[in-house]
């Protein structure tokens, strides 16, 4: 693969920088990079059973390649695995592997994966080196970048975390041609997600390329991930903890991981397909608010829908939905502050910013409304 066809992001941090390298052929093209991670030439894997099945021989391959002896650590599938339980019995395989902070450990897989391994290595012997190896179309735009590690809780999804930098991320797209629809279309709302919280140029590119990026086209596709790590690569290197501005990230995300908790986490929703809904209902309580223009929630309304992506409560898989059921829900919800909820609202397509809600009953009044909406 020739490394000038790829990709490749800085995620330029005040303490140190990461590339993200992205495209077709990624893989090969960074296994130096890998290797100055080795010390040990020893590269130890978490990876999930799903995706051992398809995609750890290449890694395999890559890793022989470069003199590397790989080590993989497999879990089962599924956003159950981000519990306690697993999280210690991680990091007691890691221990038993003699793991030392100065070698690194890979996530090879999902944002599951990524979210579960990136902790285990942020705790371990009080952090370790890290590699995000990405094999989903969300993975690969969002969770592998920017240093979020959690696991979940029973009052709400990822309460229980670090940030840990990866010193690599690796986001081969040819990883992508396995996935089903399904992950496909749950990805690229995370890439919609962008869009529209900062970048209605991206948008209308979207509008444009969205239906042949997700039919398979890898240059569009390896462009749209780019784009996508781009702008977020930009908001991390300016707000890396989250005390501003990094926020707009979680635009969706407040009433889509609200919708999580209430379907479980057992794949009734997809976590894009929650982040697609809540988008919607961002978008229609701006709307609602005053603060942003109808025309622009139903154009993301449209372009969520063409892409075969829930639009609101009433779209959302694993419903129906209680109002009364997402307010607690909420009010947990790590981006309040002084007990006050606080979400990502837009003024329009591309513009967002984090408003502060006093009247939870007019939200709960709103949602109400919103789930008995035909």
């Amino acid at each position: 693969m020739n490394k000038n066809a790829l990709h490749i992001i800085t995620v330029d941090l005040a303490a140190r920088s990461y590339p993200v390298i992205c495209g077709p052929g990624a893989l090969d093209a960074s296994m130096d990079n890998v290797a100055s991670l080795c010390p040990n030439k020893r590269l130890i894997c978490v990876s999930d059973e799903t995706v051992a099945s398809h995609h750890l021989q290449t890694l395999q391959s890559a890793c022989d390649g470069a003199g590397i002896t790989l080590h993989p650590i497999l879990i089962a599938p599924g956003e159950a695995q981000k519990s306690f339980a697993r999280l210690e019995s991680l990091c007691a395989d890691l221990l038993a592997l003699e793991v030392e902070r100065g070698e690194a450990i890979a996530a090879f897989g999902g944002g599951v994966v990524g979210d579960l391994t990136g902790f285990a290595s942020a705790i371990l012997k009080r952090g370790t080196h890290f590699i995000q190896i990405p094999t989903t179309l969300l993975a690969q735009v969002d969770s592998s970048v920017g240093g979020k590690t959690a696991i979940n809780m029973p009052a709400g999804k990822n309460l229980i975390g670090a940030f840990h930098q990866p010193d690599l991320v690796i986001a081969d797209s040819a990883f992508l041609r396995t996935l089903p629809a399904r992950q496909m279309r749950a990805g690229y709302a995370e890439i919609a997600k962008y869009a529209a919280l900062g970048d209605a140029c991206f948008f209308d590119w979207l509008e444009a390329n969205g239906a042949a990026t997700l039919q398979g086209d890898e240059a569009l596709m390896a462009e749209a991930i780019a784009r996508s790590v781009a702008g977020k690569a930009g908001i991390v290197a300016r707000d890396e903890r989250e005390h501003g501005e990094r926020a707009l990230l979680n635009l969706g995300h407040s009433f889509g991981h609200a919708l999580e908790s209430l379907a479980g986490y057992e794949g009734a929703l997809a976590h894009g397909e929650a982040v697609a809904a809540g988008m919607g209902i961002a978008f229609a309580y701006g709307v609602h608010l005053g603060l942003c223009p109808q025309d622009d929630h139903d154009r993301l309304a449209r372009h969520l829908a063409a892409c075969g992506l829930p639009t609101g409560l009433r779209t959302a898989p694993g419903g129906p939905y209680r109002a009364a059921d997402m307010i607690p829900i909420l009010m947990n919800d790590k981006k309040n502050r002084n007990g006050q909820f606080r979400l990502v609202l837009p003024r329009a397509l591309g513009d967002t910013f984090v408003y502060q809600e006093s009247d939870l009953a007019g939200l709960e009044r709103f949602l109400h409304a919103q789930a008995e909406q035909k």
